[in-house]
């Protein structure tokens, strides 16, 4: 979501004299709706992949050739995963963040942002489009690696020399995606999903009568371009414009102005202005008495300015510098932790290579699952696919608060301010548990109902519903595990600097997938390998819990475990409600209603009783002291 956008022009909020406005209240109201937002494209893109995945089942069921897409189609959720949610978002993320930071305090030279696209895009774009073309010359050998029992390899190798196009593309996608959320701008981002499947679904209903399931392959491919071209032109406005902007006009996160009157500024901007206007952090400010500043901000100010902790101040330079930075007093330049200033990279080699370790190896339980799948009878691959991406559902939706978040704690700890970070992410913890307790307890009990809803028509017959909903029942307990490794992970690469813990207990993790998918395959056959991955990823989330500490984000892990076993309390309650509602019902609409209701009323009924995620103090007004921006009503100039 653009920070700017749609809100319109806004009056400078002057503070109350009672009760300082903090930079959170700006930056609480626009977190709130940058979260709304992202939710809300999320469930969009999330509608039209289950539009997808329908589209696919009704047009070529469960069988051989969906299992030999499927297998093509690990390329780009591989890709996926590296170049756009996780991989490709740790490293640069950080690194824009960081160049903000120095733009918003005036670094003497090239603009920073800039320079940093300078630098890395051109390498990015060269080693991306070399890495597809191996793929497509190798596509023989991947197929035979990742799945040796398939029934019809040479299917599988014609589709992934269609989806192997899709790492360029991707890479692009994930790249304009990272630069964006640092500016915190949000709809191009939330919005590349929703153009990547209607391309695929339109694809595959004009072509497949011709092309087979081709067509869903050619329909990755051109849905790759989509999710580029999409992000492109918000994109290069933000680099196309001047640093300094004139007076009058909203400007978002990370933007640099010199300017007017009546102007609210969003967190890490400059500006050399008027008393009275509230500042969000890490803004650089030589201003009046009686303006609060945010942790890490450079002040040279009179008297009445408020500083956050953890600050650090150099005389008469007012050089402020994240935790361990290496910093240049002559120049005021701020520097991340571990950044390389030449040249305007501001990551490493290190990190990089920390950072696609692990998202190669959370990606690898997919591969897992493909590869003892392809030893049994045809469809497991597609039922595993099927169970996968419906359950996976409410942990899309939890995930969206990260997303948005995760810029918020790399700019804090960017700025020094360990404390904010920390909060930030123990809350972050405990809602997106919520959300994806409350959508496991629906998956487990209303698995057979919502299958057959959405999928049984067409070449999708009762036999693959059956099975596709026994995998789904045992793969949903993993939600949690997944969740949390998705959010537990950003706490150790938003510092900008590599850590090893994150792929060393992801690997834990992918050997305990592997061993125990091996011991399980045989007697429960998919149901097994679902078991696996979901103890596999269960594990590698309770080991990066336990490794939180100063090398990261030192968040709280007697709090947070705490604050975790009550939302999954809730869901073991809500659980089984769920299974009583669903199992009278008859007719899998009605099953599947009865079934959600009992879960939903069930689970916010012990979350409201056991507290989770302090949901008891929701509908109460709290002190004007702590009181949310969301409900605090500012007086506003004009």
């Amino acid at each position: 979501m653009d920070a700017a956008a749609g809100s319109g022009p806004r009056p400078a909020v002057p503070a109350p004299a009672s009760a300082p406005l903090s930079p959170g209240a700006v930056s609480g109201r626009f977190l709130a709706r940058a979260t709304l937002l992202s939710a809300a494209l999320s469930m969009a893109a999330a509608v039209l992949g289950l539009g997808r995945d329908q589209a696919l089942a009704h047009l070529f069921g469960a069988g051989a050739e969906t299992d030999a897409f499927l297998v093509a189609w690990t390329v780009p959720e591989m890709a996926s995963t590296l170049l756009i949610e996780d991989g490709m978002a740790f490293v640069l993320v950080p690194a824009f963040s960081l160049a903000l930071a120095r733009r918003g305090r005036g670094t003497p030279g090239p603009d920073p942002v800039r320079a940093l696209v300078a630098a890395s895009l051109p390498r990015l774009c060269l080693a991306l489009a070399g890495a597809a073309a191996l793929l497509v010359l190798g596509a023989p050998l991947l197929v035979a690696f990742l799945a040796p029992g398939l029934s019809d390899p040479s299917l599988a190798v014609a589709c992934t020399r269609l989806t192997a196009t899709c790492v360029l593309s991707f890479g692009l996608a994930g790249y304009c995606s990272a630069a964006l959320r640092a500016h915190r701008s949000y709809l191009a981002p939330g919005a590349i999903y929703i153009a990547y499947n209607a391309v695929i679904i339109a694809t595959m209903v004009v072509l497949a009568a011709r092309w087979g399931v081709r067509a869903a392959a050619l329909g990755v491919a051109l849905g790759g371009c989509a999710m580029a071209l999409a992000q492109a032109p918000s994109l290069w406005r933000r680099l196309a414009r001047r640093p300094g902007g004139g007076s009058g006009v909203p400007q978002a996160a990370g933007a640099d102005r010199d300017g007017g009157h009546g102007v609210t500024q969003a967190a890490g901007a400059d500006r050399h202005g008027e008393p009275g206007v509230p500042q969000a952090a890490g803004a650089d400010r030589d201003g009046g008495p009686g303006v609060p500043q945010a942790a890490g901000a450079d002040q040279h100010g009179g008297p009445g300015v408020t500083r956050a902790a953890g600050a650090d101040r150099d005389g008469g330079h007012g050089v402020t510098q994240a935790a361990g930075a290496d910093r240049d007093g002559r120049h005021g330049v701020t520097q991340a932790a571990g950044a390389d200033r030449d040249g305007g990279r501001a990551f490493t080699v290190g990190l990089v290579c920390a950072v696609l370790l692990f998202a190669v190896g959370r990606q690898s339980q997919v591969l897992i699952e493909r590869y003892f799948a392809s030893g049994l009878p045809a469809g497991a691959i597609s039922h595993l696919n099927y169970a996968q991406k419906v359950a996976q559902l409410p942990m899309s939706l939890a995930m969206m608060v990260c997303v948005v978040t995760f810029p918020v704690v790399a700019r804090a700890i960017a700025e020094g301010d360990v404390r904010r970070a920390r909060d930030r992410v123990e809350r972050d913890l405990t809602l997106m548990a919520c959300l994806v307790l409350l959508g496991t307890s629906v998956v487990v009990a209303c698995a057979p109902g919502i299958v057959h809803l959405l999928f049984q028509r067409g070449a999708f017959t009762a036999g693959d519903t059956a099975a596709t909903a026994a995998v789904m029942r045992v793969y949903a307990p993993g939600l949690l595990g997944h969740t949390l490794v998705g959010a537990l992970v950003r706490s150790y690469f938003s510092t900008g600097r590599a850590s090893w813990y994150p792929p060393a207990v992801m690997g834990i993790g992918v050997v305990a997938t592997i061993g125990l998918s091996a011991w399980a395959v045989g007697p429960w056959g998919a149901r097994g390998i679902a078991g696996a991955n979901a103890a596999g990823i269960s594990l590698t989330a309770l080991l990066l819990l336990l490794g939180l500490g100063p090398q990261s984000v030192p968040v709280r892990i007697p709090r947070v475990a705490g604050a975790l076993a009550r939302p999954v309390a809730a869901a073991v309650g809500a659980t089984a409600a769920g299974l009583a509602g669903a199992g009278p019902a008859d007719g899998p609409a009605a099953s599947t209603a009865a079934g959600c209701a009992c879960a939903s009323v069930v689970f916010l009924a012990l979350a409201w009783l056991l507290n989770a995620a302090g949901v008891r103090s929701l509908p109460f007004p709290v002190p004007h002291s702590v009181r949310s921006p969301l409900t605090r009503k500012l007086r506003h100039g004009r």
